[in-house]
């Protein structure tokens, strides 16, 4: 289901037939608006009752008009008549049932916000605000209820992220599990610099050799745990070519040390000695850790971006977002706009009073659709539109830096992580439920 509401959402109708479709309903005045006759005819009717909202059959068909003419230009397969208009159906009721459900949960939209959004929609129609005001008017369409219908689709937006982020939940022991395959991961980038003590053991050799030979590797063992200066005794007992630099191996990365060294020292601190002998074949090893080098794992870039958000709605369909975004782009590129003001005018987002500055975040603090594009650009470059969850974004990179991540940095980055693995779900869940409350009454087309 939800491949097929990106799909929908991505074949929202264009500003003047939804709205007119819309505030049709609404008001139960206005007819629907003329479509071209490639389209299928359809007597409008009531499909369902939505808590106090209408889906009509017109409504139904345009939908599935604008989606079938999305397929055809990115050639994706849609399915059957009777399944794709039950599936049109069931998301105009999620609409519905969304909708209702953001009215009344008491959250605001201030004015500043909604005008930008209608901004977006008259500008995305080539028309300034006072020419889509009276282009509306000609429709037939109150401004009033249009701009109550793009405020509605703000608070969707707006709840719904609210809502589903309110059903995760992740523990300490997950955040412990990311965190554990993230070091593992970069297990083999860790440096280590060892010391070792070697007692050797000929190949071959006997019981009483072997015994013989580890009673001189735990004497050595006993003398630098008793504070002998762990060089000192190498020097003087170790078998091995380190032994007149007192056994110091020097700075190697994981994969270059053999992994019994590795496992021998993973937990030491370093200046501390492994509290048993370590056998090989090469015979007994005292060993030592003087020091460690993390490896990539908490050592992350930071990205300092700015974006501008368009939110797609029945008023502002993704298509034309993009179009938007794009002309924003040539506009920027060409200097006769600049980034920070055009963010401050147009995105729907509260970054865009910082003209669309995000601040510093490390990975994984953003969508994967969004980092990916944002990874991809060099300093101060620009993406082409970028489509996620929360709408459409135009991103600039505007600094990076490399930052160790402390402990609550590196919990943190992977609380996101968990978030957004588990985003998915939370949102189908809070979709069912609120559908499970809503008052639906289906009706029959009539005969």
């Amino acid at each position: 289901m939800i491949a097929f509401q990106r799909l929908a959402s991505r074949a929202l109708m264009s500003l003047l037939s939804a709205t007119v479709a819309t505030a049709a309903v609404q008001a139960q005045t206005a007819a629907p608006a003329p479509r071209p006759s490639t389209r299928t005819q359809t007597a409008d009717y009531i499909v369902a009752i939505v808590n106090q909202e209408l889906v009509t059959a017109g409504e139904v068909q345009q939908r599935i008009d604008r989606l079938r003419e999305e397929a055809q230009r990115s050639k994706a397969k849609l399915p059957p008549d009777d399944e794709l208009r039950r599936q049109v159906v069931d998301a105009l009721i999620d609409e519905r049932v969304q909708i209702t459900n953001a009215r009344d949960v008491g959250q605001r939209v201030d004015d500043m916000e909604l005008e930008r959004a209608v901004a977006n929609v008259a500008a995305q129609n080539q028309l300034t605000p006072a020419q889509l005001r009276e282009r509306l008017k000609k429709e037939g369409i109150d401004y009033a209820r249009f701009r109550n219908n793009v405020r509605d689709q703000l608070l969707v937006e707006r709840v719904r992220e609210r809502e589903v982020q309110a059903r995760i939940t992740i523990t300490d022991a997950e955040i412990d599990g990311v965190l554990d395959k993230q070091r593992a991961a970069a297990g083999s980038a860790t440096e280590y610099n060892i010391a070792q003590i070697l007692v050797t053991v000929p190949e071959g050799a006997s019981e009483s050799l072997v015994a013989e030979r580890r009673t001189k590797a735990e004497a050595a063992l006993n003398r630098v745990r008793s504070s002998a200066p762990f060089d000192v005794v190498a020097k003087e007992v170790s078998e091995d070519g380190n032994k007149a630099r007192g056994g110091e191996i020097g700075m190697r990365p994981a994969d270059r040390l053999p992994d019994i060294f590795v496992e021998a020292v993973r937990g030491l601190k370093p200046g501390e000695i492994a509290p048993t002998l370590l056998r090989s074949g090469a015979g007994f090893h005292v060993m030592k850790l003087i020091d460690k080098r993390e490896g990539g794992a908490f050592s992350v870039t930071q990205t300092r971006a700015r974006h501008i958000l368009l939110r797609p709605s029945a008023q502002l369909s993704q298509e034309a977002a993009v179009r938007r975004l794009q002309e924003m782009k040539r506009q920027i590129q060409s200097g006769s706009r600049n980034f920070d003001q055009l963010a401050r005018d147009n995105s729907e987002d509260g970054s865009a009073a910082q003209g669309g500055d995000l601040g510093w975040v490390s990975p994984g603090g953003f969508v994967p659709e969004f980092e990916e594009a944002m990874n991809a650009l060099p300093i101060n470059g620009l993406s082409d539109p970028v489509v996620s969850r929360f709408g459409v974004h135009l991103i600039q990179v505007v600094e990076r830096r490399k930052m160790t991540l402390d402990l609550r940095q590196q919990r943190e980055q992977a609380r996101n992580i968990l978030r957004e693995q588990k985003f998915e779900e939370a949102y189908n869940d809070w979709a069912r439920d609120l559908r499970a409350r809503a008052y639906i009454e289906m009706r029959e087309a009539p005969q």
